[in-house]
C-alpha cells in the first residue's frame, strides 16, 4: 500500500518560506497541508507526485469500469474478442 508523507504547516510558512516548503514537497515526496486558523486548507506536492497521484487515480478508475462490467456481464469471452480482431485484421 501506498502511504505519502504529511507535514503539517501554517499558512504564514507558505508565504515567508516558500522555497523551505517547495523543497519538502520536492526532495521528500511529501505533501505539506497547509493550514489558516489551525485547520486544514490546501496540499501542496511536488509536480512529480502529483503526477504519479493522478496517474494511480487515473488508473483506479479505469479498474472500477472494468470491475463494473464484470459485475453487470459487460464483458465477451476473450477467445470470441480475438475472434472479432482476426475477422477486421482480415477485412482489412
Amino acid at each position: 500500500m501506498y502511504a505519502l508523507q504529511e507535514t503539517i504547516r501554517p499558512s504564514a510558512d507558505l508565504r515567508n518560506h516558500y522555497n523551505e516548503v517547495s523543497k519538502q514537497c520536492r526532495e521528500n515526496n511529501e505533501a505539506v497541508i497547509i493550514t489558516v486558523n489551525g485547520r486544514g486548507d490546501t496540499v501542496s506536492l511536488g509536480y512529480e507526485e502529483y503526477k504519479r497521484m493522478k496517474a494511480r487515480i487515473e488508473l483506479l478508475e479505469i479498474l472500477a469500469e472494468a470491475d463494473e462490467d464484470v459485475k453487470f456481464g459487460r464483458v465477451a469471452p476473450i477467445k470470441d474478442t480475438f475472434d472479432d480482431l482476426r475477422r477486421i485484421l482480415k477485412e482489412g
